[in-house]
């Protein structure tokens, strides 16, 4: 099906102005092809977006060194269904038809996700049409049959401080047999408000996607402003860039490590990587002014360093190396620890891959794949490092991905910070026009954002965070587990609600 796919693709004329990616524009017989060919594991599904006539599909064709997008002219307000073939467009497209009003037909899931009845009206960033409220809490979850089930219910609103979400547990005893998510209540319009607006407030809004990404959204926003309007931004830029995500990825990793940790009982190692990372973003705020380098990252470079940066963040390495080193082998060597985290909540190869699944969840389960090395961008583009990668799938697995990661991030920032090019840190606008789109490796995966640029103003852009590809695997991941191991599966998973809930 992928040769099927690729010739589709070859007998296209590529749409002006769209880089570097190429967009074709395909009838409904293509779309389906390219629908059939993600379906029978002819490529990888990165993204699916609508707009107002339209609806976009990213994907990486099976075999080649270059992804695409096809896009599907929409008429009489449906267009055929993705999901039908490929279930990890599902959601996605439900949110479109949420959003733009465009039906998938034949999806096998009509149920909205993002629209829990509170609007008052349908498909805002379409026909705008009126909408009967319906109670927030009426959701059709898929049931669950069998002797001796029950269902536990949880969230949206949780104990401590996080964002909301429910989950529906069919459980047997204490052995759970379904989860079922349901997530939407963090949506803040973010494809409305990425629509017509100016340069500089699209940037703040990408930005505010997802707090612990804000670095590498702005990393991917500025870069598809870049392609589109075909500038260059300067060497100092590039490099700066690099140091910011790699600081974004220590300091969410290290609490992530910790707080898997704490929910396996064992709060030593909990508070010794909450110090970590206060070290860390106590040091982003000396060389950056901001503790999370918030619109550090703009379309044509970066705001510059601080004076003194890079000697501030090499002292924080050295804080921080050795101590990490120590208590990576505490972890190691602590039996209890390992008994909870160890074959709990794994995740198959095969999943992984269906879903293209990315960051620390695709690389525990055996998916060798990272944006910075298999699609490179500067400054990866010429320096090497190692991308961890293991088979086991469990909670283990994706501590020990996050344990290298961080290693191996070290090492990056220790080269990029000793030999950090003088000079601007950022260049001017132009008021062009053109399409661009642009993936970047958060500390979770790989996030999506495509822009359309008309006379200096964004026209219209959208983000896709790489938990649209994890979330469904965390239902996978804790089938046949204790409830009482759920918390721990979702915290070595730590999804994005706000990512994914737009």
């Amino acid at each position: 099906m992928s040769e099927r796919l690729a010739k589709l693709i070859a007998e296209q004329t590529p749409v002006a102005g769209h880089r570097p990616w190429p967009r074709y524009e395909v009838d409904q017989a293509g779309w389906i092809v390219a629908a059939q060919a993600l379906g029978e594991g002819g490529g990888d599904l990165l993204g699916l977006w609508g707009e107002k006539d339209f609806v976009h599909l990213a994907l990486r064709v099976a075999g080649a060194a270059t992804p695409c997008v096809i896009s599907y002219r929409v008429k009489s307000a449906d267009f055929p269904s993705v999901g039908r073939y490929h279930a990890p467009a599902l959601r996605l497209e439900r949110a479109v038809r949420d959003l733009y009003g465009h039906a998938p037909f034949s999806s096998p899931d009509r149920r909205p996700w993002l629209d829990h009845g509170a609007w008052g009206l349908r498909a805002p960033l379409g026909p705008r049409a009126p909408s009967l409220r319906r109670d927030p809490a009426a959701y059709d979850f898929l049931p669950a049959l069998g002797e001796g089930l029950h269902q536990i219910p949880v969230g949206p609103v949780h104990a401590g401080i996080i964002e909301p979400g429910h989950f529906r547990f069919s459980v047997n005893g204490e052995i759970v047999a379904r989860l079922e998510e349901r997530l939407g209540y963090v949506h803040k319009g973010i494809d409305g408000l990425l629509t017509d607006t100016d340069m500089e407030r699209a940037s703040r809004v990408v930005a505010r996607i997802s707090g612990g990404s804000t670095v590498a959204y702005s990393f991917a926003f500025a870069r598809a402003v870049e392609e589109a309007l075909q500038i260059d931004p300067p060497p100092r830029a590039k490099i700066l860039r690099g140091v910011m995500a790699e600081i974004e990825r220590i300091a969410n990793h290290l609490g992530d490590i910790g707080a898997i940790c704490n929910d396996a009982s064992f709060s030593l190692i909990h508070a010794h990587c909450g110090i970590f990372r206060e070290r860390v973003l106590a040091a982003a705020d000396r060389a950056f002014g901001h503790r999370l380098m918030m619109d550090r990252i703009v379309p044509g470079g970066t705001e510059d360093a601080g004076l003194g940066a890079s000697r501030a963040l090499q002292l924080m390495l050295d804080e921080i190396e050795k101590p990490f080193a120590e208590i990576v082998r505490l972890y190691d060597d602590t039996p209890s620890l390992q008994d909870r985290t160890c074959n709990t909540g794994v995740v198959s190869k095969e999943l992984v891959e269906k879903w293209a699944a990315g960051g620390h969840v695709g690389r525990a389960s055996g998916r060798n794949f990272d944006t910075r090395r298999d699609f490179p961008y500067a400054p990866y583009h010429d320096t090497h490092f190692d991308v961890p990668v293991f088979t086991a799938g469990d909670v283990d697995a994706r501590v020990w991905v996050r344990i290298c990661e961080i290693e191996q991030s070290i090492v990056l920032l220790r080269r990029w910070l000793a030999n950090l090019p003088p000079g601007p840190a950022r260049v001017e606008l132009p008021n062009g026009t053109g399409e661009g789109i642009a993936m970047t490796e958060a500390f979770r995966g790989d996030v999506l954002v495509w822009v359309r640029v008309e006379g200096g103003r964004i026209a219209r852009a959208h983000a896709r965070d790489a938990s649209w590809f994890q979330w469904p695997l965390l239902e996978a991941a804790i089938e046949n587990n204790i409830v009482a191991d759920f918390p721990l599966c979702n915290k070595s998973f730590n999804c994005s609600y706000s990512g994914h809930d737009l």
